[in-house]
């Protein structure tokens, strides 16, 4: 995929030409499954959602989006990281609530991440510390949402977000060091998450 052609479709798209999302969504929909795949295979077993219903919901919030200055190819997965991300914590929320208070959904992280020894984390409690995270340092949150969730190089966060690589690395560093303390803290108070 040319990253001119999907820049080219995202600025028509971004001026009112609603046919450039139809043309841009095949050159762009393989790596949008990739990143659903991706994030699912972080999920526990048995997770109801399958890649193809993630792309096809995320596909449905982009084409709500208006008013969206679109400047490149990383900005626009940028933008999908972030919707799967809501789209996993919604269906996490919508399931923790049909099980009232039973097993919550659950995200495999890299131990860097993941509280007391476990590669495991509660999507709810990785969205409030995100959320916790993003009211301290909102550049260190999308870093996050950024490399995890679309699973972006350093370098396509860099151009996503208009900074260098090495702050990316830097931001990297510290948020999974905060995230770690806030998930560690968190699992450590009877119920869970704050």
């Amino acid at each position: 995929m040319s990253d001119h052609a999907v820049t080219r479709l995202l600025l028509d798209w971004g001026q009112g030409d609603q046919s450039a999302l139809d043309r841009l969504m095949p050159l762009v929909y393989s790596e949008l499954r990739h990143v659903a795949q991706n994030q699912l295979r972080l999920e526990n077993p048995g997770h109801t959602l399958q890649p193809t219903a993630l792309v096809h919901e995320t596909y449905l919030r982009l084409i709500d989006q208006q008013r969206v200055e679109w400047r490149n190819r990383a900005q626009f997965f940028a933008m999908s990281a972030q919707m799967i991300r809501r789209i996993l914590v919604d269906h996490a929320r919508r399931r923790q609530a049909a099980k009232r208070g039973g097993m919550a959904t659950r995200l495999q992280l890299d131990d860097s991440i993941a509280a007391a020894g476990s590669d495991v984390v509660d999507a709810i409690a990785l969205e409030a510390a995100l959320e916790g995270l993003a009211a301290l340092d909102p550049q260190q949150a999308r870093v996050i949402e950024l490399r995890f969730y679309a699973g972006l190089s350093i370098d396509e966060t860099a151009s996503a977000l208009g900074i260098s690589p090495a702050t990316v690395s830097r931001d990297w560093v510290t948020a999974k060091a905060w995230l770690y303390r806030r998930l560690h803290d968190s699992a450590a108070v009877p119920g869970g998450a704050e």
